[in-house]
């Protein structure tokens, strides 16, 4: 059974009454007020004027990435990194989640370690020495190709009619 919303002020007074000493003119203010921002937030609930683009999480999107986790911005979920799968079902991919955020687009939306280790195993499996070797190899394969002149074709149709 659903608590009303008078029921629901009187156990947030009731919960700050328990920590703190209260007057009884505090407690009737105290929850005065409580009722009116229920009803408030009520109210822009049914209006649908509480934001939906607002990020779950108050967090600065440069501290959402720490060394064993990163948290989602959008609901406010740990993991060790952001899957497309995740991040389908917030509606969103890998670039459009950068961009709304602001994180550049080459960011890894994985936590600090596990893109320590990934660095660390790519340069084990020697990827930066060969990646060198491949633009140098593309370097001089485009710098052999000679020149090819494009050609124009003749249109070819249908002759023209004799009168």
């Amino acid at each position: 059974m659903a608590k009303s919303l008078l029921e629901m002020a009187a156990d947030i007074v009731k919960s700050q009454c328990q920590t703190t000493a209260m007057s009884g003119e505090d407690i009737a203010t105290s929850l005065n007020s409580t009722f009116t921002s229920l009803q408030n937030l009520q109210a822009a609930e049914v209006s649908g004027d509480l934001a939906d683009d607002a990020p779950a999480v108050d967090i600065k999107p440069e501290r959402s990435i720490l060394k064993n986790k990163i948290i989602c911005l959008e609901c406010g979920e740990s993991f060790t990194m952001l899957s497309p799968k995740h991040l389908r079902e917030h509606d969103l991919d890998g670039r459009s989640y950068r961009k709304k955020y602001g994180f550049p687009l080459r960011q890894p939306l994985c936590a600090k370690s596990l893109s320590e280790r990934r660095k660390a195993a790519g340069k084990e499996r020697g990827l930066p020495e060969n990646l060198r070797k491949a633009i140098a190899e593309k370097k001089k394969k485009n710098a052999k190709k000679p020149s090819v002149k494009k050609t124009t074709k003749k249109k070819v149709g249908r002759p023209a009619k004799k009168k």
